[in-house]
């Protein structure tokens, strides 16, 4: 295989992205059988099966890997575009990212306010857990991600934005209530509030204390929004891991209280982007890193347990 056609390689990503054989048709305005035989032809050229044909469709493995080069190749075409003086019909530059909720809740959209807007940049955010915003990295659907790997994606570059603290809180009365002496045990029984059933962070606090014999309770109420789940704390619906920005004001303010002062509990971030020499890209990547430097706590970064 000496190379991709690259009428092939669109054609694989607008299957994708349309999620039909047909909707892709009508978007590249041609006919169903033609985006089937592009298709066709790029997988015996790859000697790989590169779509599941579900509805919607979906990109192997293999898949993955030209949909990301798809993306890059219609970056670097914009950009080239624009360094020509030919963009001005495509619109501003887009740059879609992947982030946590709780960064995007307290220093990263300050960051996004940073970009130079001349040329304009829009910015497509994709929420989801740090843990897990590398995968839609690797599906080719975003160009950055805030996460925390520090394992670079295959073709990507990794920068270290440093610590996100996070503070064990309840409300006084909750603690008054559920909180009889021995920590460990006690939140192991208490009524604990979650992001969602992926978010393991108090599981692993509770860990922390215990070095690893149980987690936090059965007892979970799912908030899956950042303020929302700082104010489920604050109401008293259960103890929970909270930002420290966001739990700041409220201990200042005695409607929570800190349950282990001396444990808190740092996740490191990192950067993740494509190795790709794109301007709208690098002037994002340097205002994230700026306003993480500002935001984030000092020091070295206490893992996760």
């Amino acid at each position: 295989m000496d190379e991709l056609p690259l009428d092939q390689v669109r054609t694989l990503l607008a299957v994708v992205d349309e999620g039909t054989f047909d909707a892709a048709a009508a978007a590249l305005h041609v006919t169903p059988s033609a985006v089937s035989q592009r298709v066709k032809a790029l997988e015996q050229r790859t000697g790989r099966v590169l779509l599941m044909r579900t509805k919607p469709v979906r990109p192997t493995e293999s898949g993955e890997v030209v949909v990301r080069f798809a993306r890059q190749l219609a970056r670097l075409e914009r950009d080239a575009r624009a360094e020509l003086g030919l963009a001005a019909e495509q619109g501003p530059a887009r740059v879609p990212i992947a982030v946590n909720a709780d960064s995007l809740a307290t220093w990263f959209l300050p960051a996004l306010t940073r970009v130079p807007q001349d040329p304009p940049i829009c910015f497509e955010l994709h929420r989801e857990d740090e843990a897990h915003t590398t995968a839609l990295l690797r599906e080719g659907q975003v160009m950055a991600a805030v996460t925390s790997s520090p394992d670079p994606v295959a073709g990507c570059t990794v920068r270290r934005l440093g610590p996100a603290r996070y503070l064990a809180v309840a409300t006084p009365e909750f603690a008054a209530r559920h909180l009889t002496g021995n920590l460990a045990e006690d939140l192991g029984r208490a009524p604990t509030v979650a992001f969602d059933r992926r978010d393991e962070l108090q599981d692993e606090f509770v860990r922390s204390l215990t070095r690893g014999r149980s987690g936090a309770g059965r007892i979970r109420h799912l908030v899956p929004a950042s303020d929302g789940f700082r104010d489920a704390v604050a109401a008293g619906l259960g103890w929970g891991l909270v930002p420290e920005p966001q739990a700041e004001p409220l201990l200042r303010s005695g409607r929570l209280v800190e349950l282990a002062p001396a444990r808190p509990m740092d996740v490191p971030l990192y950067w993740q982007q494509w190795k790709l020499d794109s301007p709208a890209l690098s002037t994002v990547a340097e205002a994230v890193a700026a306003a993480a430097a500002e935001a984030l706590p000092a020091g070295p970064t206490r893992r996760r347990p």
